[in-house]
């Protein structure tokens, strides 16, 4: 393994923003892991932590089956930062008090700040992002309040004598305005931390990982056609060489003109060999009939693996050695969202995560699981993969069959797929492709919506923009686009896909919606 900085760790009490607080910290340029709230402090310690971070999380700290937490973390010679719950936590660990106020924030809240370490430099007035129905309703001793909401009387207190702080909101959001300058308040100023990590340093640690995962052994890898598998990919060939196989499998669900991206742009990138299977109708025949999205999800989950194995079979009888790894460009978002963290919720399953099937065969191998997709760009451009693949929009993995409200039919997916390639032209055209992060064409192909063309009624399929604008696909918001450009892809899409007469905007921000309608 190659030798990693001592970490600071994100100790995680079932919050959807464990990693991404994580990710925080390793963009202050520290190395930064996450670690279960089950894990006892002598766990915790002995990875030698720089300094320790309690994450959020759904429960209450005084009700009977609330996370645990060892309060000896607070007496060894360690910084904690505690962060919503973990703020609650900790001043309960203290000696504060936490209660119901009857007062509940939830979303942006106006903050007041003092002056104090942890808000040097910034406005005494700011915006912030709450989560919380408890309170901390009295600070502990030997801790300074410093900052109040009109419902919360003890926002974020530092202690007087020992590097201990916490804050009631969510400074990894970005909607708390000033989130980053007060966790590198805390990792700077009051743990006195130095900065020692980038992204190559994420690099040399996954390959050192994987390394060691797969040894002398052999791995496939499934290619989607998106940007993560991709740079999950040359991960692990620069790990183990021509050891990797990439399998590419064409389930017929893909954007316009993202088969040919692939075989031509990967292989020219990477060098990395090859295998590309058609596997149109038999994604098709799996699909028929199908509506529901958990259960597509899951179809696609089962075929994938289906297919790799196939092809692992094939690239056994050419090799002759046994194919024990499956390389799988999952991200932590996916993860997190298929209720993968410690005591998470299941928001939906992605295909690879929650919809692999009981008897998989292979060893997963996920280079990228504790990253999000901005990083995963970074390594990939580290990596020298091209920027039309590095910067691709993100699509899910079941493609667009996630993306018809309905059944997956060929009918319905040529007439999305070509809604969807007008939209990306216009996009293009007028140089939005990096402001706009994900720019999902929905078809509602169980819906039939009247309207006139020329002197005649016509009874067609509505389809729905969603631009979304996002740095971790955790949250995001709907892209303003020109009215212009919005009226040029309508215009098109209508006068040229003849099953569609009705184009609309999505103007819902996540939380409460999911970024895909499925």
């Amino acid at each position: 393994m190659a030798n990693l900085p001592r970490p600071v760790l994100v100790v995680d009490f079932g919050a959807q923003y464990a990693q991404l607080i994580a990710r925080r910290v390793r963009e202050a340029h520290l190395y930064s892991e996450v670690v279960p709230h089950t894990w006892s402090a002598e766990q915790i310690l002995a990875k030698q932590p720089l300094a320790i971070i309690l994450s959020g999380g759904p429960s209450s700290v005084y009700v009977d089956d609330a996370p645990a937490f060892d309060e000896e973390l607070l007496q060894a010679d360690v910084p904690v930062f505690g962060i919503c719950y973990g703020f609650q936590v900790m001043a309960a660990g203290l000696g504060g008090r936490v209660d119901k106020t009857g007062l509940r924030e939830y979303g942006r809240t106006a903050l007041e700040a003092t002056e104090s370490v942890l808000f040097a430099g910034q406005p005494e007035q700011q915006s912030v992002w709450m989560s919380h129905g408890d309170a901390v309703v009295e600070a502990p001793a030997d801790c300074d309040v410093v900052a109040t909401t009109a419902a919360t009387p003890v926002a974020a207190f530092v202690h007087r004598n020992r590097p201990l702080a916490g804050v009631q909101f969510h400074p990894e959001v970005a909607h708390t305005d000033h989130g980053q300058a007060i966790l590198q308040r805390f990792l700077y100023d009051i743990a006195g931390l130095t900065p020692n990590w980038s992204t190559e340093g994420v690099i040399d640690a996954q390959i050192a990982g994987v390394s060691a995962q797969i040894g002398d052994g052999r791995a496939i890898c499934g290619l989607s056609g998106g940007v993560d598998s991709a740079v999950a990919a040359a991960l692990v060939q620069r790990a183990i060489g021509e050891r990797l196989t990439c399998v590419f499998v064409d389930h017929g669900l893909l954007r316009q003109g993202e088969v040919e991206q692939v075989e031509r742009d990967f292989v020219a990138a990477t060098g990395a060999r090859l295998v590309v299977v058609d596997a149109r109708q038999r994604f098709l025949d799996a699909l028929a009939g199908v509506t529901d999205p958990e259960g597509k999800r899951k179809i696609i989950g089962r075929e994938f693996i289906r297919v790799f194995e196939d092809a692992a079979s094939e690239v056994v009888a050419e090799g002759g050695d046994d194919v024990r790894f499956l390389v799988q460009g999952t991200l932590y978002p996916d993860v997190v969202e298929s209720g993968g963290g410690t005591g998470t919720a299941n928001i939906k399953s992605h295909h690879n995560v929650g919809g692999l099937p009981e008897d998989l065969e292979f060893e997963l191998v996920e280079p990228l699981r504790d990253l999000f997709k901005d990083e995963v760009r970074a390594v990939g451009t580290a990596l020298g993969l091209p920027d039309d693949m590095v910067w691709r929009h993100p699509f899910p993995g079941p493609g667009l069959a996630i993306r018809i409200v309905g059944e997956v039919t060929q009918e319905n997916l040529e007439t999305l797929r070509r809604a969807d390639a007008i939209a990306r032209a216009e996009l293009t055209a007028a140089g939005l492709d990096r402001s706009v992060w994900q720019f999902p064409v929905v078809l509602l192909a169980g819906v039939r919506s009247v309207g006139v063309q020329g002197d005649g009624r016509t009874y067609g399929h509505p389809v729905v923009l969603r631009p979304v604008s996002s740095e971790d696909a955790m949250t995001a918001d709907w892209s303003r686009l020109p009215h212009e450009v919005i009226a040029t892809i309508s215009t098109r899409i209508t006068n040229e896909v003849s099953a569609v007469n009705r184009v609309v905007l999505d103007v819902t921000s996540k939380p409460p919606g999911t970024i895909e309608w499925e």
